[in-house]
């Protein structure tokens, strides 16, 4: 006994000292300290745990050291073929398409797109006939576009700082002139500030998923546009839809969502309207002080999109708030369209200075994307300053909208849609229902046959020097399912009896489109 304990005694002893002097080591080693409390707390209060993480260090370990692949480097397994059979097996193979063929119809409406040589202006010319046409399917609502104050202005920026920011808005991309407009939008609008986004389309697309999570309740129209379907779906959020444009559809949702909180005795979560000022699908107005009515009534806040209204009604082109005399102040956030109104590029939202700030670094549009180009910015300070010190612009737009209105009412076969103060103007082919959206419980219509129709109309007015354009969707993506429409852009830039003799064109179109199919 006494042998074998004086044999292990100079065994014990080394271990001692290599115990002791890896724990010495291990103490110099920067953080050890706390990581041995936590292995200690670990322990006292849960043993088993300590094994667990024990185990799972040793297969980590194990896994980095053992090789990462194991390939048959004998090659056994493999199918071993000869030159010619590998030849044959390429030249029998097929890849399947990545999309599906194009229709006949998908082929024709590709190929009927107009290519404009040079600026497209008021009067572009079309390439394939050298002819100059009338432009009605240009966003140029207040005839910026061509400006030539503008222009100048936008070729001295371009000369100082160059084509691209190359960079995002929070690192290197921001520039005086993005700032400068940022405060002139503030300052044209009324709210404390703004913030500038480079992409008209991810603009309402980023500022609801800003706001908007999981768990908070979003009541929109069901007839708003893209842009804020696919914010809507990125936020997650949980959603009431309404009737299009029915205010009474919208106090019947808000009081349902209140109710079925009560009666869940569900927390209060943050809770959201989001609608458009004028819709871009059929030109419909919303009534925005009835609108914010409902919202202080039942405290909601307001997420507005005026990516139409914006710089085509009002006064000065200032919006709904300017045509219904409402503060922007009552708007929680007003999303405008930069690139629409002020015939520039990119999109903006205005509010107060807390909502600004927050999406500097939480809308992923403005965190993850180039800022605009500088000459672009110039051009819509510059397009600004137009409106303000130009409000007849205004007015001409609104003379020249009556008047396509009044030329197109008396063209029998097809119905106008929207408000009667909207740049857009929509026509349908008419039917016993004039409702463009068309809800799930109506008979359905043949939607190829009449883009066919209004492609006909299209066509047939581009012959005669009027451009225009079918309103499109994308199938299958979008939430609802539109009647098909032909969409008139109507400008400033035309005087009263270019627009009417425009639109006796498209009426002239529309009659013999329609006499051929009889």
């Amino acid at each position: 006994m006494d042998s074998s304990a004086s044999t292990l005694e100079p065994l014990l002893a080394f271990l001692a000292y290599s115990s002791s002097k890896l724990e010495s080591t291990f103490y110099k080693i920067p953080g050890s300290a706390v990581v041995a409390r936590y292995v200690k707390s670990s322990h006292q209060n849960d043993p088993g745990r300590t094994i667990l993480e024990l185990i799972l260090v040793i297969f980590a370990i194990r896994t980095l050291l053992q090789s990462r692949t194991r390939a048959d480097r004998s090659g056994k397994n493999f199918i071993k073929f000869s030159e010619k059979e590998i030849d044959e097996l390429v030249d029998e193979w097929t890849p399947e398409p990545l999309t599906q063929p194009l229709t006949e119809w998908d082929q024709r409406d590709l190929s009927s797109v107009p290519i404009i040589s040079g600026p497209s202006g008021p009067k572009p010319k079309i390439l394939a006939t050298g002819k100059t046409v009338t432009n009605l399917a240009s966003f140029n609502f207040a005839g910026l576009a061509g400006n030539e104050h503008i222009k100048e202005r936008a070729v001295d920026t371009l000369r100082k700082y160059g084509l691209g920011s190359c960079g995002p808005p929070g690192f290197y991309g921001t520039i005086d002139v993005h700032l400068d407009l940022e405060r002139d939008i503030a300052e044209f609008l009324g709210t404390e500030a703004s913030i500038l986004y480079s992409q008209g389309f991810s603009t309402i697309s980023s500022v609801i998923p800003a706001f908007c999570k999981r768990g908070d309740i979003i009541v929109a129209d069901r007839s708003v546009n893209f842009a804020i379907q696919k914010g809507i779906q990125i936020s997650r959020s949980t959603v009431r839809w309404f009737d299009h444009n029915d205010l009474k559809s919208l106090e019947d949702a808000l009081q349902s969502v209140d109710k079925e909180r009560k009666k869940r005795k569900a927390p209060l979560t943050r809770r959201f309207i989001i609608t458009e000022g004028i819709f871009e699908r059929d030109g419909e107005m919303v009534d925005l002080p009835k609108l914010i009515e409902l919202k202080f009534k039942y405290k909601y806040r307001l997420i507005l999109d005026e990516s139409i209204s914006f710089g085509t009604v009002g006064r000065t082109g200032r919006g709904l708030t300017e045509l219904y005399n409402v503060p922007a102040s009552q708007i929680d956030m007003l999303v405008g369209s930069v690139a629409n109104g002020l015939c520039s590029a990119g999109g903006f939202c205005a509010g107060s200075s807390i909502v600004v700030d927050h999406q500097r670094i939480n809308a992923p549009s403005f965190v993850f994307s180039a800022s605009m180009p500088a000459l672009l910015a110039t051009s819509a300070s510059e397009a600004i300053t137009h409106l303000r010190n130009t409000p007849s612009v205004l007015a001409t737009l609104q003379e020249n909208i009556r008047a396509l209105r009044a030329v197109l009412e008396k063209t029998e076969g097809i119905t106008l849609l929207g408000h009667r103060a909207s740049p857009i103007v929509h026509f349908s082919l008419r039917s016993t229902s004039n409702t463009l959206v068309v809800p799930s419980s109506a008979p359905a219509f043949d939607a190829e046959t009449e883009e066919r129709v209004l492609q006909d109309i299209v066509d047939d007015a581009l012959a005669n020097g009027v451009l225009l354009t079918r309103a499109k969707h994308l199938k299958g993506q979008e939430m609802i399912e539109s009647r098909p429409t032909i969409r008139i852009a109507v400008s400033a830039a035309f005087t009263k009896k270019e627009v009417e003799k425009a639109a006796a064109v498209v009426k002239a179109s529309v009659g013999r489109v329609l006499s051929r199919r009889r």
